[in-house]
This record gives C-alpha cells, structure tokens and sequence, in this order.
C-alpha cells in the first residue's frame, strides 16, 4: 500500500480514506438509527433506490415493498424480524410482536387490512409514497378492542385519530 494516494500513514499502519469514509457513514447512521441493526441500512437503501430506479425506468413496481417496509422497522425501531411468512405477526420488539404492514407508492388509498385474529399487539404501518418518502404509524393494538370482525380495514387517517 505504500505509495497509494488513497490511503495514509498513521501510527504504524496504513489507513485508507474508503475506512475512514466508512466510519463516518457508520456513525451518521447511528444518529439517524440509534436503534436499528446498522448491518441492514445498505440493504435497505439499496432496496429502496432499486424500486424508485425502476419505477422511473418502467414506469411499473417491483413487489419490494414489504420487505423495505419490515426492514425500516428493523433499522429504526430495532425490530427483530420473524423468518420469511411466519404466521401471526412479522417480528419482535422486546417482548412484543409486531405485525408490519406497508402501503405502497402505488397505492390509491392509505387503507391497511389488518386480521386481528393475528398473533401481535403492535402494528407498525410504514407509508412509501410516490416520491419514495417514508412515514410511519406504530399503534398499540388494544386501540382495536371491541371489533367484532376478525379482519379490518381502515384508512391511514382513521389510524392516526385512534393513536
């Protein structure tokens, strides 16, 4: 490495700029998720700007988003995610399971159907909308006590008045 313009001496060894650059990406990360796994952050970026490239490129969407979703859950709430199609809920966070619903950039209603027979007491709804901006709801699922039907489907609104 000697000789490299990309890397330095200091203090008996060689440093790059590439780990130097990493470090401060890691720690702007740590600021804008104190609480996720930082591991799932490329991923997650990366996921994202695929489905907005695409999208630009085809003018169609790639069927991405519920995973973007649960991993924004994972990165900023620190949930832990459930193996791929567990039943009941998408993932813990301490003693709490989490149910993930995700509303697409395509979507024409904010409307999530939610199946309370479910095996969560937390929904998290992660909203992407058509500039690729993400926004989040986390509600309690006692706010839907007293429903008689075991599947409900309400508006993201609507959601926002029970909070």
């Amino acid at each position: 490495m000697p000789g490299n313009e990309d890397s330095f001496w200091d203090d008996g060894e060689w440093i790059s700029w590439d780990e130097i650059n990493a470090q401060i990406q890691h720690k702007e990360w740590r600021v804008k998720y104190p609480d996720g796994d930082l591991s799932l952050v490329p991923i997650f970026e990366s996921f994202l700007s695929t489905a907005e490239e695409y999208h630009q490129l085809t003018g169609k969407h790639l069927q991405i988003y519920g995973d973007i979703g649960e991993l924004y859950g994972a990165i900023t709430l620190g949930l832990k995610l459930h193996r791929n199609y567990a039943q009941g809920s998408d993932a813990r966070l301490g003693n709490d399971f989490v149910e993930v619903k995700t509303i697409t950039p395509f979507k024409k209603h904010d409307t999530v159907e939610i199946n309370l027979a479910g095996h969560f007491n937390k929904l998290l709804i992660v909203k992407i909308n058509k500039d690729f901006e993400i926004s989040v709801l986390f509600v309690d699922q006692k706010n839907f006590r007293g429903q008689k039907s075991k599947k409900l489907r309400l508006h993201r609104d609507r959601l926002k008045e029970i909070v």
